[in-house]
């Protein structure tokens, strides 16, 4: 138990700062150690490691992220651009579609992703248009994570929920999205007021994005993706279906496949293997039920208290760690309402700050490279009001949700 403690403590400092104080080490390093001591230690045997990892949630994530790229390397996602910029005038018309795009394309393509597909786009065309890029890239990683809500293949952590509780991907998708459209909207009015003398007026001129569209390939991709989703909503395992997609989308004279394994994040995968390892060994050693018996962890036992700690814990340890610790509180007889309270709310407390998701922190390091700097307060201005006033309507919505049908 208490190497365990300290292997699982270890690793969730790392994850919350980001990487290790003293040595080089970022979030896919400390997965990695962290699951190779539990194992070296004896808190699990080897065979015990493996069947401790969720491979349903490791080939789902996978799968989405090959289609994602294979649209992407299509061109899609220009040609969307493109289309959405022809019919816009005002600065603020801009926005507004920037928060559309992106919180829609997040809701079914995992929002990290489209957070490194659309970050380059929105600085070329504010940079083309002679315009302050801060407050459209805020509204590309505030709409990538308030859009991701609004399925469960929005996000890693939407993944991993769905893989562990089987919930219906149609009822969590009906329920889920009136409160992305609430946050969309409100990201829109937020930096609208914060922004309005820059967000006023007209857009100048500026020449569509340029760059190779393969048709075919696009109606291709756009099939596939319409008949995952399908799949999705009929009840089939989304792990299955959505690696039959990408297993088709691979088939081709076209494309070299490197071209498509450019677009996957190994790291997240690497992070998501880690840490069904090391939460294996807390698991296994007998400390997680020894905490779960404590007084406090007792109390936990409405879904309220249970909404609150899961924003205050995502925002202390990243929100796919969080998921895997309190995937243990959720209860059996009323699980579909926790789990679906666990995804809503694990992502709303991804915008509080700068560092509260993978989707701010990749909004931010592409803007820097590009000599853009968005700092932690800047960010906050937005991040703090959005989220406290988005756990306030989520609380209440899941109030009236649970009072009428008589759910919890």
């Amino acid at each position: 138990m208490i190497i365990s403690g300290l292997i699982l403590t270890l690793s969730m400092l790392v994850f919350a700062i980001g990487k290790s104080p003293v040595f080089r080490v970022d979030r896919a390093g400390i997965a990695i150690i962290g699951a190779a001591l539990t194992v070296g230690t004896g808190v699990m045997s080897f065979d015990q490691a493996a069947q401790a990892v969720d491979y349903r949630t490791i080939i789902l994530l996978f799968s989405m992220m090959i289609i994602t790229s294979y649209l992407n390397m299509s061109g899609f996602f220009q040609l969307a651009g493109n289309q959405f910029l022809s019919r816009l005038n005002g600065k603020n018309q801009l926005l507004f579609m920037v928060i559309l795009i992106t919180g829609i394309l997040s809701a079914f393509f995992i929002n990290d992703i489209v957070c490194l597909l659309l970050t380059p786009i929105v600085i070329m065309i504010t940079r083309r248009a002679r315009l302050n890029p801060t407050p459209y890239l805020l509204g590309v990683a505030a709409a990538s994570n308030i859009g991701s809500a609004a399925t469960l293949i929005g996000n890693p952590q939407n993944i991993l929920i769905e893989s562990l509780s089987r919930i219906n991907f149609g009822w969590y998708m009906a329920l889920a999205i009136p409160i992305s459209l609430v946050g969309l909207v409100l990201i829109y009015v937020l930096l609208s007021w914060i922004y309005k003398e820059e967000l006023s007026g007209q857009l100048p001129e500026f020449q569509p994005m340029t760059g190779v569209v393969h048709g075919y390939l696009v109606k291709k991709g756009l099939v596939v993706v319409f008949l995952v989703l399908v799949g999705f909503l009929m009840g089939f395992d989304p792990a299955i279906v959505a690696s039959l997609g990408a297993a088709y989308l691979l088939i081709t004279r076209r494309v070299k496949p490197n071209k498509i394994y450019r677009g996957i994040d190994f790291n997240l995968l690497v992070i998501f293997i880690g840490l069904f390892v090391i939460i294996g060994g807390v698991e296994h050693s007998g400390l997680l039920m020894l905490l779960m018996h404590t007084p406090w962890m007792k109390s936990v036992q409405n879904l309220q208290v249970f909404s609150i700690l899961t924003v205050v814990l995502s925002n202390i340890v990243s929100n796919v760690p969080a998921v895997m610790l309190l995937k243990y509180l959720v209860p059996v007889h009323m699980g579909h309402v926790w789990w679906a309270a666990l995804a809503i709310f694990s992502t709303v407390a991804g915008n509080l700050t700068l560092t509260g998701s993978i989707a701010n922190l990749i909004v931010v390091e592409l803007a820097k490279k590009e000599n853009v700097e968005i700092k932690f307060l800047t960010y906050l201005k937005i991040g703090l009001p959005l989220t406290v006033s988005m756990v306030f309507i989520a609380l209440l919505y899941f109030a009236i949700i649970t009072k009428i049908f008589h759910i919890a």
